[in-house]
């Protein structure tokens, strides 16, 4: 390994959930035998790169996973400056599912709140304002506000949304098929997600689009289709930052005085009149936004993509030869709406053999956990009724994601009434995907829907 900065104390940085990058030299990449080489990777520029986020524009680098997880399962990452934003200190990628699981339980070990949870550091200034999240703090303030929110997730309330949510798939599809050769994204899955989740918080349909607005800015900002905004200097700047987030905090407090004046049977009624302070419902109202759009909105599109490329599991699904709600697990598998998240080592640790030094940011690959062959056999095939299937695709451990009840039910309903529908679909072109090295997205998805009469070819 190569050198490393001195150490402070043994708590360092730990009490105020500070991390302490320092001055600290990059590690080295340690030796790995490697197949595919032809020998050992010594050299860092041997390590496959899944930093960029470009790479993930042609969909998840499945051979530079298969390669880090065979023999370099934790491995060190450099962070150059790319799409204008700077050069970060570097993070370690884990890939196995294992060790993905074993980062994302132990939070004692790798923290949620040092660093928060981006690849890229944030200002250090914004940092506390960052923390008031709970996607950002670790045991016991995060237990707090997860047990307060969740009152709001009930099953039986996510129940009660199934009829509006397969009403609404209904009307979308019909539409598509309707038109017969479609973009479905922009058809269907888009507007699938983003109402659904309005209808569930209790927005005015008259503010969705201020909705779509906050969640693209926050995103898609690696994506050239959506330039980021600009500081004065023209560096790009953090949407999560507080002045990127005050126009939506400010509407997130009106909703709120709206819903206590005029409760109804939603999640935003049920968390203006909790114990939240403000900040924290602010906070709340923002992960909820972003994360509860956006899940659906990448697995929706991902999944029926996964289906038009593999037409004889379609035509299983289609005859009803596998469970619906098996089949949704499995195509959340295959493609993860989130591809990475990050956690700050909050102590001296190992990983894999590795030796992990208090304050490395530690990324985990659940887009390269999903596929780990010593977990799923035969896993670049798409099998619709495969058991058991512990996939990560909504993570695991204390972050395990609040929302996976409502997106598994609106999963499942759209293919129910996609079958329903349509004869089955065939890709009419090339999908658009996301730039980013965060969330799966899927921009564009032209296919063309067959008649109820047609079955899958």
């Amino acid at each position: 390994m190569a050198e490393r900065r001195p150490r402070g104390g043994p708590d360092e940085g730990r009490e105020l959930c500070v991390p302490s990058y320092g001055n600290r030299l990059r590690p080295a990449i340690m030796e790995t035998s490697s197949a595919l080489t032809g020998g050992t990777v010594a050299e860092p520029s041997e390590v496959p790169d899944v930093f960029d986020p470009r790479i993930y524009a042609t969909g998840i680098p499945h051979d530079r996973f298969r390669l880090l997880r065979d023999h370099a399962p934790v491995a060190w990452q450099e962070e150059p400056e790319i799409l204008g934003w700077p050069a970060g200190s570097g993070f370690w990628a884990v890939t196995r599912h294992a060790d993905v699981v074993r980062v994302l339980k132990d939070s004692g070990t790798y923290s949620s709140c040092l660093g928060a949870t981006q690849i890229r550091d944030p200002d250090p200034a914004d940092l506390p304002f960052i923390r008031r999240m709970m996607l950002n703090q670790d045991p016991p303030a995060h237990g707090r506000l997860r047990r307060l929110v969740s009152r709001a997730f009930t099953p039986g309330r996510i129940e009660r949304f199934e009829a509006t949510v397969r009403k609404r798939a209904r009307q979308l599809l019909a539409g598509a098929v309707d038109a017969g050769e479609v973009d479905l994204v922009r058809a269907v899955t888009d507007d699938y997600a983003l109402l659904n989740l309005t209808d569930l918080l209790g927005v005015p349909a008259s503010d969705r689009g201020l909705l779509h607005a906050w969640t693209e800015r926050v995103i898609a900002y690696q994506d050239p289709d959506e330039p980021p905004a600009l500081d004065e200097r023209g560096r790009p700047v953090n949407p999560r930052s507080p002045a990127m987030l005050a126009e939506m905090f400010g509407y997130a407090q009106e909703l709120a005085a709206h819903k206590r004046a005029r409760p109804a049977d939603d999640v935003m009624s049920v968390l203006a009149g909790s114990a939240l302070a403000d900040a924290e419902l602010e906070m709340f109202f923002f992960l909820l936004t972003v994360a509860g759009n956006d899940t659906v909105r990448a697995a929706a599109p991902g999944g029926l993509l996964a289906l038009a490329e593999h037409p004889g599991e379609q035509r299983r699904l289609w005859r009803g030869e596998v469970d619906t709600g098996t089949a949704v697990d499995e195509l959340l598998r295959v493609h993860p709406p989130v591809l990475s998240f990050r956690r700050t080592a909050a102590t001296d640790t190992e990983l894999a053999g590795r030796p992990i030094r208090r304050g490395d940011k530690v990324v985990v690959f659940h887009a390269s956990a999903n596929y780990d062959e010593r977990v799923f056999p035969d896993p670049h095939r798409l099998d619709l009724s495969r058991g058991p299937n512990p996939h990560v695709s909504f993570g695991d451990g204390p972050h395990v994601c609040l929302g996976a009840h409502f997106a598994r039910l609106q999963l499942r309903v759209l293919h129910e009434e996609l079958r329903r529908a349509c004869g089955g679909l065939e890709l009419a072109g090339p999908p658009r995907r996301l730039v980013s090295n965060f969330i799966n997205g899927v921009k564009s998805l032209p296919v063309r829907l067959r008649e109820p009469s047609a079955p899958p070819a």
